[in-house]
């Protein structure tokens, strides 16, 4: 049978990610955990296993900080992944659309910020600055300013758009 697993490799495996699950839901004190089994689907001798991620991203949305943990681990990550830019750009959003702790924000805040200094705005950064834009930055831009290449325009607007909203 040929296995087609859409997970990553090592940290970021469908079992790997399952393991930090269960020490996250021990560390939030979570009493009923999600099952976060990856989809497979079968057909023939081919076999698709899909990312726990999108798993993952509904525990965000129903609140669940552990999944909230693995989201904000998934969004510090510079790695590409099978369908790595909806699944970062849902992560995202998923974020915004819940209560992360202060230093789940403060971890947010900090790869935001990095972002910018490195000047590396992938597609998904749309969706990261809407979560900054929730969550609040407050004096973090000002004191990357001098660090950020405001001369490459996308990280002009975003720097633009994030002092202007974000900065609470």
């Amino acid at each position: 049978m040929t296995v087609i697993d859409y997970n990553g490799t090592g940290f970021w495996s469908a079992e790997q990610i399952l393991s930090r699950y269960d020490a996250y839901v021990r560390r939030f004190n979570i009493q009923f955990p999600r099952d976060l089994r990856p989809l497979v689907h079968s057909e023939g001798t081919k076999r698709w296993i899909y990312p726990v991620m999108y798993q993952v991203i509904e525990g965000i949305e129903a609140a669940d900080l552990a999944c909230a943990e693995i989201g904000i681990e998934f969004i510090e990550e510079n790695q590409s992944f099978t369908f790595g830019q909806i699944l970062k750009s849902n992560t995202a959003r998923a974020l915004r659309r819940t209560c992360p702790t202060e230093e789940q924000k403060d971890r947010i805040r900090k790869r935001i910020a990095a972002m910018l200094i490195a000047g590396y705005l992938p597609r998904e950064f749309r969706q990261y600055a809407k979560l900054a834009r929730k969550i609040g930055l407050g004096e973090l831009l000002s004191q990357i300013k001098g660090q950020v290449p405001l001369d490459k325009p996308w990280v002009q607007r975003y720097f633009a758009y994030l002092e202007e909203h974000a900065c609470h």
